[in-house]
């Protein structure tokens, strides 16, 4: 059965807010899997676009650790498209929501990392990453859900 797609004519109105989590992370080569549950903040930046801010537990082998991570969203060429860059500024991968969905590549050393991302409504989307490669052999599927006291879709 196909996902129902909702075109995102604004992608950083979209994202603003926040969003619980949950990911689940598999290493295809050794039948592992782990899981990260936590909350992402989407805040506005100083001269446009937003910070995202995801923090959480991971846990991996049984082993939960706290974990986070820091991107910034930055204005693409239309309302649609955002400039995705890791918290240093070195680029991470285009994202383009106006259909609903978009796919984007990463290449990280000698891997390479394929994202899936899919806006299911105004208060849900997943991306699913694909990492393959000689160190690396994953599938993350992340879900979001908007936080109840940010519901609306100002897009």
């Amino acid at each position: 059965m196909a996902t129902e797609l909702r075109p995102v004519p604004d992608v950083l109105a979209y994202l603003a807010g926040r969003w619980r989590v949950e990911r689940t992370v598999r290493d295809l080569a050794t039948g592992d899997e782990g899981r990260f549950t936590g909350t992402t903040a989407f805040t506005p930046l100083d001269g446009g676009g937003l910070l995202h801010h995801e923090s959480g537990t991971f846990v991996w082998r049984g082993v939960p650790r706290p974990a986070e991570r820091t991107l910034r969203f930055l204005p693409g060429g239309t309302a649609g498209r955002a400039d995705v860059r890791f918290a240093d500024g070195r680029p991470f991968h285009d994202l383009d929501l106006t259909t609903g969905r978009h796919v984007a590549d990463h290449p990280c050393a000698a891997d390479l990392y394929r994202g899936e991302f899919t806006a299911l409504d105004a208060d849900r989307w997943r991306t699913v990453w694909r990492v393959g490669g000689p160190a690396k052999d994953l599938l993350l599927t992340t879900d979001y859900a908007r936080v109840a006291e940010d519901r609306g879709d100002p897009a």
